[in-house]
């Protein structure tokens, strides 16, 4: 029975992970300058974030979701201020090969993405609603069935870091310092157009 939950949870938990989006684009390009060891904690930083928040959503912690969704405004604000200040760092960062490229160490990497998914607290509500069409949650399923579905969520997210982190790492080795200069310029102007883009979404609403 617990089984099936974790199952559950892992097909979930890799959903919400794969699509490209911020989070992917720092994991790529940390695995490129730094190795896939770099791009896999950027990873655990963010499938730690999505095991927090599936955690409050399957335990029926509704105080503190409340409390989150409240102040959403201000913590996406946030959110979109520092992904800004990532991508105009890495935009400015010189073009240089992969072995001499500078990735954040593996706290500031592991932390920065951490901050970052936490900064959409509306990802609980998401968790609630899936959680709540397989009929879970603390009240129907109890503690130890939210335990291994929340495992779950984790163990998938991390499969797709795995995966992400480990094929761009393999790729490393054969970029110049050319192409490393336009994966820099690239990578530091998609991260600063999704932090304007939140910005200016929190404030129009």
């Amino acid at each position: 029975m617990n089984l099936s939950f974790f199952i559950k949870g892992l097909i979930f938990g890799f959903s919400i992970a794969a699509p490209v989006g911020p989070i992917g684009i720092l994991c790529i390009r940390r695995s490129l300058a730094g190795g896939w060891q770099a791009g896999l904690l950027t990873g655990m930083g963010a499938a730690t974030a999505d095991a927090v928040y599936g955690c409050m959503a399957a335990f029926g912690l509704a105080g503190v979701t409340g409390v989150l969704v409240g102040q959403q405004l201000w913590i996406q604000l946030i959110g979109g201020l520092f992904l800004c200040w990532l991508g105009l760092r890495i935009l400015l960062s010189h073009g240089t090969t992969p072995a001499a490229a500078k990735a954040p160490g593996s706290t500031a990497g592991y932390l920065s993405a951490l901050l970052l998914t936490l900064t959409n607290p509306m990802t609980i509500l998401s968790f609630a609603a899936v959680f709540a069409g397989m009929g879970l949650g603390l009240n129907s399923a109890g503690p130890t069935t939210a335990a291994w579905l929340v495992a779950g969520v984790f163990s998938g997210s991390m499969a797709w870091w795995v995966i992400l982190a480990s094929i761009s790492g393999r790729l490393r080795d054969g970029i110049s310092s050319a192409v490393m200069g336009w994966i820099n310029r690239i990578s530091g102007l998609v991260l600063t157009a999704f932090g304007l883009v939140a910005i200016a979404n929190r404030l129009s609403g």
